[in-house]
């Protein structure tokens, strides 16, 4: 799964340059993006890509009150295209969330320690994802809300969680926002990050409350843990590719 994610380097330029956010939507550092908050998308599917401001959790378009039943705030690949909740966004509204990171955790005797997974080079990234609009039927405005689509653990997140969220390659983006993508391409583009393009570390326990968006969310881990182990697990990674994030 993926519940909270972070946007660290958040360079408006350079995300400009690299994704088709366009100059309008606002662009801010994000240390712990929790469900609930107001995320960096770019939305695409029946429209050109355009950059937004979506809320992290799932109200879909057919929804009576916005504020009633559970909001989901994943998606799995595996069942979106027949799951009534996703169906229709999978064909229509496909958006990429703009991220560099994300969080999981792996219980310990000392309590739940929280990782960071990143790509190993670095760079900012697109999680798959879906939006929908929802309107008011008072003709109050829309609301905008996003998913973020998971897929199995790859080899180095395996050992602390088995679902991870889909990180688009970078040439698979563009196949995510074409409205005239088939279904084969588009599940094509729904697979885990290659081991060897991630990165993993323990991180402080800053994180773990969800109203925190520090830095310190990101600050080493007051006491390293163990390995988490199992094959391809990668707890630090060399120096050399370890992300700058300050």
């Amino acid at each position: 799964m993926c519940g909270r994610y972070s946007l660290a380097n958040a360079d408006p330029d350079a995300l400009r340059a690299r994704f088709p956010l366009g100059e309008s939507v606002e662009i801010r550092r994000r240390f712990n993006a929790a469900p609930g908050d107001e995320v960096l998308t770019v939305l695409g599917g029946d429209r050109a890509p355009t950059g937004a401001l979506a809320r992290w959790g799932w109200v879909p378009h057919w929804a009576t009150d916005p504020r009633a039943g559970r909001r989901p705030i994943n998606a799995r690949a595996e069942t979106i295209a027949r799951t009534p909740a996703f169906r229709d966004a999978f064909v229509r509204h496909r958006c990429l969330v703009i991220a560099d990171g994300f969080y999981e955790w792996r219980a310990t005797e000392a309590g739940k320690q929280p990782y960071w997974i990143a790509r190993a080079d670095g760079e900012p990234f697109a999680f798959a994802g879906l939006w929908s609009g929802w309107h008011d039927p008072a003709d109050g405005p829309t609301l905008l809300t996003c998913a973020i689509v998971t897929t199995r653990a790859n080899g180095v997140v395996a050992p602390i969680h088995d679902r991870m969220p889909v990180i688009l390659a970078r040439a698979d983006e563009a196949r995510w926002l074409d409205a005239d993508a088939d279904r084969e391409a588009l599940a094509g583009c729904l697979r885990p990050l290659p081991d060897a393009d991630t990165y993993l570390r323990p991180v402080a326990r800053a994180v773990n409350d969800a109203r925190y968006d520090g830095p310190e969310c990101l600050a080493p881990a007051d006491e390293p843990p163990a390995p988490a182990g199992g094959e391809g697990a990668q707890p630090d990674a060399p120096a050399a590719t370890a992300p700058t994030l300050f």
